[in-house]
């Protein structure tokens, strides 16, 4: 049985902990508040682009001559993952279930004869999936999700570096991975193809959107100069990068989320183990005083 000091100790060490584990979920809480905002602020331009991109779709036929960015490269060998994650731990399951999701897709597409490409966006995918695909991680970022505020200059750095590699013929399909912030209790690991591109009618199907208002959105009446397949050659590359940049704003709020429910978690199990070792500890302290009387009164007998 542990003395009375381990005990104590124990106890000091639990208690310190729950302080740190308290503090880290009100750091949490408030930079969850500011992720949110900021994810929320971007959503009106990021529908605008939703708009644009569905209109001018619209009167583009899709051919031979159509932008690369769309058709692709008319193979669908070599595939780019781009893999969105946080640089910090400690925030529950948020990393290991995207790289869980990752795994299965790398697998996957390897055993179907594909070759893979990995871009790693933050510390904690890198470091996991080094260890099973070292030799696919063609290029990681780190640095970005940590910040206290993303800027769109972050997802534009690392929208031109798959443009780069999609103009030097590296990959034939890109695909961008990360944790969609549904609320404070759920992220959800996601994927979103980014080259070739969907055309939004295909998106908006797929995301349930009203199809009445989809439909009237798509037949409203618009003159565009230039044309809209030179129009969309110019949008493409900005729309990989309002999704990019989206795909870092959900990562970062859901990463804070995570980390707050984490914290939480943390905060009252280490309440219950204080429980715990203080009753373990009153009775040991008990039981050492009932032994030191049994001793006493024993001696006391014998003479």
């Amino acid at each position: 049985m542990p003395s009375l000091k381990e005990y104590r100790n124990r106890i000091a060490s639990v208690k310190s902990t729950r302080k740190i584990t308290s503090a880290m979920k009100m750091v949490a809480a408030s930079k969850l508040k500011k992720a949110q905002e900021q994810a929320e602020a971007s959503q009106p331009y990021a529908h605008a682009m939703a708009g644009m991109m569905s209109r001018v779709a619209k009167g583009v036929v899709v051919g031979p001559n159509s932008p690369k960015l769309l058709i692709g490269t008319g193979s669908d060998q070599v595939h780019m993952i781009v893999v969105v994650s946080s640089d910090r731990g400690l925030c529950g399951g948020f990393n290991g279930n995207l790289v869980r999701r990752v795994r299965n897709e790398v697998r996957g597409l390897l055993n179907a004869g594909k070759t893979v490409k990995l871009v790693c966006v933050g510390r904690k995918a890198r470091d996991i999936l080094r260890r099973e695909f070292p030799k696919h991680i063609t290029h990681s970022f780190t640095g970005l999700a940590g910040k206290n505020r993303i800027g769109f200059a972050e997802a534009d750095e690392v929208s031109q570096y798959i443009l780069s590699q999609f103009d030097a013929g590296e990959f034939d399909v890109c695909t961008l991975m990360y944790n969609e912030f549904k609320s404070v209790l759920t992220q959800r690991p996601v994927g979103a193809q980014l080259i070739p591109f969907r055309l939004p009618e295909v998106e908006a199907a797929n995301q349930n959107v009203d199809a009445a208002e989809a439909d009237k959105g798509a037949t409203s009446p618009y003159s565009f100069e230039p044309d809209e397949a030179e129009i969309l050659s110019a949008l493409l590359p900005k729309n990989l990068s309002i999704q990019i940049f989206g795909a870092l704003l959900d990562s970062a709020a859901g990463e804070q989320a995570a980390r707050m429910t984490a914290m939480d978690n943390a905060t009252r199990n280490a309440g219950e183990m204080i429980k715990k070792l203080s009753l373990q500890y009153n009775r040991a302290r008990q039981a050492y005083i009932t032994k030191e009387l049994i001793e006493i009164i024993s001696g006391a007998e014998a003479l």
